[in-house]
């Protein structure tokens, strides 16, 4: 019924990633923050097909360190976004997986 009113819009994202787990809401800037696999989305609420995208990967020597552990290095061996908190009015935190190896951040958002 929502697909036939047109009043659905589909978001193609990541090639070959369902990993769209972690969200914040952040209606002072009218943006809706998604974290995934190797990258955050800011999503305009006004205009939700306007959108960037923060490209956030683990670094080679990370996804070496997964792989030689024996993990799977296309669907274990990434950075996925598991937190995003805003921080301030000009900051987000972000935590990731890091391959293994939390790591976290903070992004300016302005």
């Amino acid at each position: 019924e929502m697909l036939e009113s047109s009043n659905i819009i589909n978001f193609n994202g990541l090639a070959n990633s369902s990993s769209y787990h972690t969200f914040l809401l952040d209606e002072e800037r009218s943006r809706l923050y998604v974290g995934a696999k190797d990258h955050i989305f800011s999503f305009n609420l006004v205009n939700i097909k306007e959108y960037q995208k923060i490209v956030w990967p683990v670094s080679h020597s990370r996804r070496d360190e997964c792989k030689w552990a024996g993990k799977d290095i296309l669907r274990e061996c990434a950075n996925f976004i598991k937190v995003l908190k805003a921080y301030n009015q000009t900051h987000l935190y972000a935590c990731g997986t890091g391959a293994f190896h939390p790591v976290c951040t903070y992004i300016e958002v302005g």
